[in-house]
């Protein structure tokens, strides 16, 4: 959600320059997709991408995610966000606490002076951070030698117990643990700075004929284009509402939006990405505004009350970044994150 555009002003398309602009969005699809059928990402060491980790906690995940060969940065990102969102006060209805989601046994056990400052605590994350580390370094020890991912092996015991995945030689059939590797995995690959292109999305062109069509609709607070509202969005249920007509559910929020897939460079954007805008450009939870990249520098939103839906200009000094959303990744999103 976003009425963050305030006073600034864009230069828009109108009259009959949305018919201009709706062909060049149809013959820049085609020949963007055409061009990028080939493209395909490389491997290469793992680190972060710019503002995905909140800038108070990057040193931490960047430090304590490289302390064994099982994890990384982008990793242990994935796993504290999806405990808690980063926030270090949560606490869960079974009792689980802190920005790394400790239950009080499990911490007492594998709780570290991470800072050493002659403390252990649960709701420090220069203690739960490096603790949450040290205990997936712990069990990737346990089953090091069981066949398979040695990542996708840690996350198993992380889930269900090195136990089980020892005795079942790797992950084992149990559909809660199978869901939670996948969704790590998935939503390391939002935290991770791309080595090498990201591959183009194949849903892209059908979110964008579904908001070329909004354009001219007016702006509406928590919009989600219902009858009610008479068919008008904000700029993330705008964004939410283009992606679900091809079977991609994405967060209601813009800043939960952006960890929906991984992240392309501003010169490798293709129609379909999501563009993102904040005031603190360290830091992807403060985003507050979000757009559907069109090509040639624009985006479809819907930035304000009292505007309409239209095409604007992205490269403006509030830019964070974009994401090219994927069915996986939207779909590893925590739902629900405990409060704190």
């Amino acid at each position: 959600m976003g009425d963050g555009w305030g006073v600034r002003k864009y230069w828009v398309f109108v009259g009959g320059g949305i018919g201009l602009g709706l062909c060049f969005i149809a013959l820049l699809v085609v020949g963007t997709y055409s061009a990028a059928a080939g493209i395909s990402g490389a491997s290469g060491a793992i680190g972060l991408v710019k503002g995905a980790v909140p800038a108070r906690y990057q040193p931490l995940v960047e430090k304590w995610g490289n302390l064994c060969p099982a994890i990384n940065p982008a990793l242990l990102a994935a796993q504290l966000y999806q405990e808690s969102g980063w926030n270090p006060r949560a606490q869960s209805h079974a009792a689980a606490q802190g920005i790394a989601q400790f239950i009080p046994g499990t911490w007492a056990s594998h709780g570290i002076d991470g800072d050493k400052d002659g403390d252990r605590d649960v709701w420090d994350p220069a203690d739960a951070i490096p603790s949450a580390a040290s205990y997936d370094c712990e069990l990737a020890g346990y089953v090091e030698k069981v066949p398979g991912d040695p990542t996708d092996n840690m996350l198993a015991a992380y889930n269900a117990g090195a136990y089980r995945v020892i005795r079942s030689g790797g992950v084992p059939a149990i559909s809660e643990t199978q869901n939670y590797v996948k969704i790590i995995r998935s939503l390391e690959k939002s935290f991770a700075k791309p080595v090498g292109r990201v591959q183009p999305s194949q849903q892209a062109a059908g979110a964008i004929y579904f908001a070329q069509k909004k354009l001219g609709t007016p702006y509406l607070w928590g919009g989600n284009g219902t009858a009610e509202q008479g068919g008008r969005f904000d700029c993330s249920g705008l964004t939410q509402a283009a992606y679900r007509t091809v079977d991609i559910e994405l967060p209601r929020v813009a800043n939960d939006q952006y960890n929906a897939g991984p992240h392309p460079s501003r010169d490798e954007l293709l129609p379909g990405d999501l563009v993102f805008f904040s005031d603190d450009l360290n830091n992807s939870r403060a985003i507050r505004h979000v757009g559907l990249y069109v090509g040639g520098g624009y985006m479809i939103n819907a930035p304000y009350t009292g505007a309409v839906i239209r095409f604007d200009k992205i490269d403006t000094p509030d830019y964070f970044g974009a994401t090219r959303v994927t069915k996986d990744g939207a779909a590893a999103l925590p739902t629900a994150l405990p409060e704190g």
